[in-house]
């Protein structure tokens, strides 16, 4: 017997336990992780996890069956669900707010759990900003038609909700996309009624130390947000990376949530470049909780860092 199959053998019989408690009595720890840039707080909140089949979703299928395999990740991949808030003193921004009912129970939807778990209250968030609409990022703004964040503005760049917003243009959209018009509608819409959407057009300065950039294609106006202070910065980029095992090693691989995936991996090429070559830190919406590390060039294309899990904010 090789020593590959010992090991699984011996485990495997040391695993026995007499009689396992059921899986609902295992729950994780609350989703919350802090961090200290300059004088801000960063607070990663999750919102879950989702369970995607990537090869059927993904532009190159056997490559993405090809990089899981290698790294021994399983398919479907479980994809995070990560949510920022940035405590500047001044306000507290709340970075993309995850799926909240729009992916079922017990799926994503915890945001708000974990931010009580955190010491904030959903009362606390004066500002929202979206990366893009879409319905694990902008799904958690609203809960049966009202606003969770009864007290926060909403921006987002324009680009956006001139489309997902748009009825005309959802009259004419392909049928593939009409759910995410539809989700768009219910959640963003409760802000736009109360007169709580402000839009920009990025690149722009929205708050001391908080600016948008323009990461456009997976959606007409996703942004990413640098966050600044005392010369640390941290740049949150939304949607650039959903599968972290082929995307950085191949970064024209696309998925088909791209409204324009061919602008989306110019994007992707970009960023990662810029990223790598400056050593800004990133907060990668998918990347595995908390998604936050470094971007690295190799030989190949690009790899990923995660910062080290630290105990001390």
């Amino acid at each position: 017997m090789g020593i590959a199959r010992t090991l699984i053998a011996a485990g495997a019989l040391a695993a026995m336990p007499a009689a396992a408690p059921a899986q609902a009595e295992w729950p994780q720890a609350p989703g919350y992780y802090r961090m200290q840039l300059g004088d801000f707080r960063v607070t990663v909140l999750s919102d879950g996890s989702v369970e995607r089949d990537l090869p059927s979703i993904m532009s190159q299928p056997d490559l993405v069956r090809t990089r899981y395999r290698a790294q021994h990740q399983a398919l479907p991949a479980r994809l995070s669900i990560n949510c920022y808030l940035i405590d500047t003193g001044d306000h507290r921004i709340l970075i993309d707010t995850g799926a909240g009912e729009l992916f079922g129970a017990g799926i994503a939807g915890q945001l708000v759990a974990n931010l009580r778990s955190a010491g904030y209250a959903p009362e606390d968030i004066d500002t929202i900003l979206l990366t893009h609409i879409h319905g694990d990022h902008s799904g958690g703004l609203s809960i049966g038609g009202r606003p969770v964040f009864p007290a926060a503005t909403v921006y987002v760049d324009g680009a956006d909700p001139a489309l997902w917003l748009n009825k005309a243009v959802e009259a004419l959209a392909p049928e593939a996309q009409r759910a995410t018009f539809e989700q768009s509608q219910k959640t963003v819409g409760p802000y736009v009624a109360a007169g709580r959407l402000k839009t920009f057009t990025a690149p722009a300065a929205l708050f001391p130390g908080v600016r948008a950039i323009a990461l456009r294609g997976h959606t007409p106006g996703q942004s990413g947000y640098i966050i600044e202070s005392k010369g640390q910065h941290l740049l949150l980029w939304g949607d650039v990376i959903h599968s972290a095992e082929v995307q950085f090693e191949d970064p024209t691989v696309t998925i088909h949530y791209d409204v324009d995936p061919k602008a989306a991996a110019a994007t992707r090429a970009a960023i990662l470049a810029e990223t790598a070559e400056s050593g800004i830190l990133v907060g990668g919406a998918h990347l595995s909780f908390p998604g936050l590390g470094h971007v690295v060039r190799n030989a190949s294309g690009y790899s990923w860092a995660p910062r080290p899990w630290s105990s001390q904010p």
